[in-house]
């Protein structure tokens, strides 16, 4: 089989809090595109993005091999910049598998990548809102393929994909190069949807096979794209609560004396709310950002995404922890309750007895 496509590294960096796609729209101009999926397949038209991402093409990247990647940028509202770098390929299945694999250890490019997208941020000014000093990254590997030829001329359909190269669909999203065992390759392809009879999507944790037109294919990638930048956020707020959490453990084990550490007893419990809170809104802006029906085609590739790449694990984790910090916010405040009662008590104590000294000196 001829294969005719591309191979798309996606790397995503959590660079800010937010993103001002406003401000950045007015400093890239005609250079920054709104990119607003055309969602084809039978999808109802309020399931778009609430704030369109914004993309911009940029100069190739240049491998110290001497291949040169086509380069583009995209810009989410919620503080995700996503780095393109993409590249032809016309080959047969054993070529592509070895493309495939080679890929998939990003460390020649990443490096480079994060280079471009650190000196294209510099340049816009007032656009990030609360930038993160370390860069949390993501990576993740799409197969487009818009042409399969066999020998005959013929067009496979995504069945007899399935039935006559399954083994060649799960090493390419897996980036293996031997073949797996026959319970590998059924697990690996549950991960599979199709809308036509003709097109394919077969998901994997690092790398995404997408076989349709090419005018379809942006919408599945963008799909792929969002519950990357989803798993992204997850892993941010993760490592966000944990810290949170270890400070305040650590700050009660220092207080144990609650009645010389009220002030900053409840100081510290309103810093965990701010940030409990915070991060509330900022996971609610997160699911907000782009809506779905349970019944739509790009709904079931978003779910299925999104389980392979483990976003509502890390989902639970954030919002266990959420939970966890509502439940230390509660009692720190029962504890700063019950040492001002105990103050107020022994306040009212202390006056009595000076009243009863005060009535028998009077005496």
């Amino acid at each position: 089989m001829l294969l005719r496509g591309s191979l798309r590294i996606l790397l995503f960096y959590d660079v800010a809090e937010a993103l001002d796609l406003h401000r950045l729209h007015e400093l890239l101009g005609s250079r920054g595109t709104p990119m607003q999926p055309e969602f084809s397949r039978r999808t109802p038209e309020y399931v778009r993005f609430e704030q369109v991402p914004i993309e911009e093409s940029i100069q190739p990247l240049a491998l110290a091999g001497g291949e040169r990647l086509s380069c583009s940028l995209k810009y989410y509202a919620y503080g995700v910049v996503r780095a393109q770098l993409e590249f032809p390929v016309d080959c047969e299945w054993d070529a592509l598998l070895a493309q495939a694999s080679r890929w998939m250890n990003i460390a020649p490019v990443e490096p480079l990548a994060r280079e471009q997208v650190r000196e294209h941020l510099s340049r816009l000014k007032g656009v990030l809102v609360k930038p993160s000093p370390e860069w949390l990254q993501e990576d993740y590997l799409v197969v487009s393929l818009h042409s399969i030829r066999d020998d005959r001329g013929g067009t496979p359909t995504a069945a007899e994909l399935i039935s006559e190269h399954g083994e060649d669909l799960v090493q390419l999203v897996r980036g293996e190069t031997v073949r797996l065992s026959p319970r590998a390759v059924e697990e690996a392809l549950q991960g599979s949807a199709s809308y036509y009879a003709s097109d394919l999507v077969v998901v994997g944790s690092s790398a995404a096979l997408v076989y349709d037109r090419p005018e379809d294919t942006a919408a599945t990638i963008q799909i792929l794209e969002y519950a990357q930048t989803q798993l992204l956020e997850f892993r941010y707020y993760d490592n966000l609560m944990t810290r949170v959490l270890a400070e305040v453990y650590s700050a009660l084990d220092r207080k144990r004396n609650i009645l010389l550490s009220r002030q900053s007893l409840t100081r510290d419990a309103n810093h965990l709310n701010t940030i409990r809170l915070d991060v509330m809104e900022l996971t609610e802006r997160i699911d907000n950002s782009i809506k779905f029906l349970s019944d739509i085609y790009y709904a079931r590739v978003y779910r299925m995404a999104a389980s392979r790449m483990g976003v509502p694990d890390y989902r639970a984790l954030v919002e266990q922890k959420l939970r966890t910090a509502g439940e230390l916010y509660d009692v720190m405040v029962n504890q700063f309750n019950e040492a001002r009662t105990f103050v107020i008590e022994v306040l009212i104590a202390l006056l009595c007895l000076l009243d009863v000294i005060l009535l028998f000196r009077g005496r």
